[in-house]
């Protein structure tokens, strides 16, 4: 990894640490990130983005490890996704442990995780120890940044730190699977296709 790239991410690590947001290159589109357990950082991403309150946001982690941090438990089907699929762009749907503030789900009882798979994002995560918010960098109804110089036209000033990464490939979402029912249910295809989960499991 560039010298630049490993200063900006140890600012970064420190921005988070102290309750700031930075925007950074992901596996699939630029993210938003902040601690998860900081309500306040997480609740500007809300006014960032102009998202509504009762949209919960996605948390992205670095191991399967840290999954069992922040849900109540790992269905069967759930450990079988992650064992085939992840790290990558499937986000699952789990139920939250107590530890996840509500306003990160929304007032919901879900979570929604993926590990992801790329070496700047991860490199965040293991340096603040914990999870972090993995949002999309935009304003809401606006296309997803792609490139750290779209992200600041989006978002300018009011995120404390852009990572000069890479331009993200593809620029499609991680697709979502809600693995809380009996049957796995997509709820949004992404960047990995139903055809290749339906090679796992059953899903509707």
């Amino acid at each position: 990894m560039p010298l630049e790239i490993e200063r900006q991410i140890k600012s970064g690590i420190a921005v988070l640490k102290d309750g700031g947001l930075v925007a950074f290159p992901t596996d699939t589109i630029y993210g938003l990130g902040a601690c998860f357990d900081n309500p306040d950082a997480v609740k500007r991403i809300y006014e960032v983005k102009k998202r509504p309150y009762d949209m919960a946001l996605p948390l992205l982690v670095a191991d399967e490890l840290q999954i069992s941090e922040i849900t109540e438990y790992t269905p069967d089907i759930a450990a079988l996704l992650i064992k085939k699929l992840l790290p990558g762009g499937l986000t699952l749907v789990l139920p939250k442990a107590e530890s996840v503030p509500a306003i990160v789900t929304g007032g919901g009882k879900t979570v929604a995780v993926r590990i992801t798979d790329h070496p700047v994002t991860i490199a965040l995560i293991r340096g603040v120890g914990k999870p972090i918010i993995g949002t999309s960098v935009n304003v809401s109804g606006k296309p997803s940044a792609l490139t750290a110089e779209e992200a600041r036209l989006q978002l300018g000033d009011k995120v404390d730190l852009i990572i000069e990464g890479e331009r993200c490939g593809g620029g499609i979402e991680s697709t979502i699977i809600d693995v809380t029912g009996d049957i796995p249910m997509l709820l949004r295809e992404g960047v990995i296709p139903r055809a290749e989960i339906e090679k796992v499991c059953r899903i509707i």
